[in-house]
């Protein structure tokens, strides 16, 4: 059953374009031209097509600039963004121009219209609710949005408008391709100005849907955020490949609610096992769901953005699922832990990660003694431990503990001797309660497992000194890292203008540049070894 064809993809246009040598190449060449992705003329070098699954020069004489010339004037007049077209076809050729401001390379990018790209997302376009597109350059994202367009507009009869900033999904010219069906289009004179044109998209044509291509500003944020709550259906894409990369990215976060530094009361961050400034969504999202597009045959679908991106904050596994297209059309839904893909840690969070901590957990019970068998579960509530470090110790021992947040469900709480002899509170309720407390003496992933061994009378084998001087360490890399996190979130809210570390070896100070870097932030190391330490500042 065939699920893509291809509408028309007008390629002997393009190739009109191209200077003879050029386009008899192509046309005579073993390669199906519908594979066809790109022609690449940069001056003084081979003339190259790209295909899907390869590339092959074209000539054995270099690209002049009166091949780059002629293909200029067959073309429409370049943009402020460099990208010119050819009237109601979807191609799209893109300048490279040098310091003087004249063309010296040319990428030629045949443009398709495909029917069937969005089966696999058809339910959730028809859902009414907002849906925002990630992935790679080059995996389909405007050819769906286009596709999406056509089936809102034609069969399900809704008003649809195009904010088309670069012409790339209706095509050059005044008049729009038909791969859009019966949306209408409004181009935009110069991409500095996408916000105002989506603004008026609204204001004057009554859409109910509105599809973009490429949100990449905090004003073009802004915008979509402001149609959202207008109640109009946002249908685009941004830059970023994964729901980690938009909520990193400063400027495209508020998309997905945004993130904002909340500093916790002492006893709040002693039940939660955090720091006290943590990292929390600030309003709600502008897009209802997000869709990781890996092909038009598999894409990763989060269906609640706002639970997603507070699970992540959390370090938690946010709820999501893969969508893969059989041969014969059918789709498998298949739902998923999103901490199979890489999450990267911001400041403020706590590293996380349930099913990959659950497999190394089981990879290292071998390590220990079989004398599990039989345990009681225990539900313990920490209370100044690291709720993170507890999990970790619990999922490497294979224990049958949980961690809980009311004291009133536990049947144990760990504790640390500085808030034992402080007699907190918490820890006199749990023990007028008859509920046992154990106390650590520092809060380390080594004495957790200790303690847990000793609840669960278990027994580590020859290699547990090994295991315990490796976890030191590793607590010695989280301690710093957690530092630079701390100190990179007072400088980003203006607590502090600068923060000076604590002394590290060469690779910590590293890592803690790149995370200052990561979030454009000046870092220098400052002071000779052993006492070279990191200074961050803006």
């Amino acid at each position: 059953m065939a699920i893509q064809r291809d509408i028309t993809s007008n390629i002997e246009l393009l190739l009109e374009t191209l200077p003879p040598p050029i386009r008899q190449a192509i046309e005579a060449g073993p390669d199906d031209q519908e594979d066809l992705l790109e022609v690449i003329m940069d001056l003084g070098r081979l003339p190259e097509a790209r295909y899907r699954n390869h590339e092959r020069f074209l000539s054995n004489h270099e690209v002049t600039q009166e091949d780059i010339d002629y293909v200029i004037a067959r073309i429409g007049a370049f943009g402020e963004d460099n990208r010119a077209g050819i009237p109601r076809t979807l191609h799209r050729i893109s300048a490279i121009r040098n310091r003087t401001g004249r063309v010296i390379g040319l990428t030629c990018r045949v443009g398709r219209a495909v029917f069937g790209t969005i089966t696999i997302l058809r339910d959730l376009i028809e859902s009414g609710k907002s849906v925002l597109l990630l992935g790679r350059p080059g995996v389909g994202k405007t050819t769906m949005l286009r596709e999406t367009a056509r089936v809102l507009a034609e069969e399900l009869r809704k008003r649809v408008v195009i904010v088309d900033t670069s012409n790339e999904i209706a095509g050059d010219g005044d008049i729009p391709h038909p791969g859009i069906g019966r949306a209408r289009r409004m181009q935009v004179p110069r991409p500095s100005e996408q916000h105002a044109v989506m603004i008026e998209a609204v204001e004057n044509h009554m859409p109910e849907v509105i599809v973009i291509d490429e949100i990449g500003t905090e004003l073009e944020a802004l915008a979509a955020r402001t149609i959202a709550e207008r109640g109009v259906q946002l249908i685009g894409t941004a830059h970023g490949q994964t729901l980690e990369n938009l909520l990193s990215n400063p400027t495209l976060s508020d998309l997905i609610g945004g993130i904002q530094a909340v500093t916790l009361g002492d006893e709040e961050a002693r039940r939660r096992g955090t720091q006290k400034t943590v990292l929390e969504r600030k309003a709600p999202p502008t897009f209802d769901i997000l869709v990781e597009i890996q092909n038009w045959d598999q894409v990763t679908v989060y269906p609640d953005v706002a639970s997603a991106v507070d699970n992540l904050l959390r370090a938690e596994s946010p709820r999501a699922e893969v969508r893969r297209r059989a041969a014969d059309g059918q789709i498998e839904v298949v739902s998923v832990s999103a901490v199979e893909q890489h999450i990267q840690t911001m400041p403020g969070m706590r590293r996380g990660g349930g099913r990959e901590r659950g497999e190394r957990g089981a990879r290292s019970s071998a390590m220990l003694a079989p004398t599990q068998a039989g345990m009681a579960p225990q539900r313990i509530y920490p209370f100044g431990v690291s709720r993170d470090r507890l999990e970790r110790a619990i999922a490497t021992l294979h224990v049958p503990a949980t961690i809980v947040r009311d004291m009133g469900e536990a049947t144990m709480v760990m504790t640390l001797k500085n808030y034992y002899r402080q007699g907190a509170q918490r820890v006199r309720q749990a023990e007028e309660r008859g509920v046992p407390v154990y106390v650590l003496r520092n809060n380390t992933l080594a004495q957790m497992e200790r303690q847990l061994a000793d609840v669960f009378n278990i027994s580590l084998n020859d290699n547990g000194a090994q295991r315990s001087a490796e976890r030191d360490d590793d607590e010695a890399m989280t301690e710093a890292l957690l530092e630079v996190e701390t100190a990179i979130t007072q400088v980003l809210n203006g607590e502090r203008s600068s923060v000076e570390l604590q002394p590290q070896s060469s690779y910590v100070r590293r890592l803690q540049h790149q995370m200052a870097e990561r979030y454009n932030l000046q870092s220098e190391s400052r002071g000779r070894e052993p006492n070279r330490r990191v200074k961050i500042f803006r």
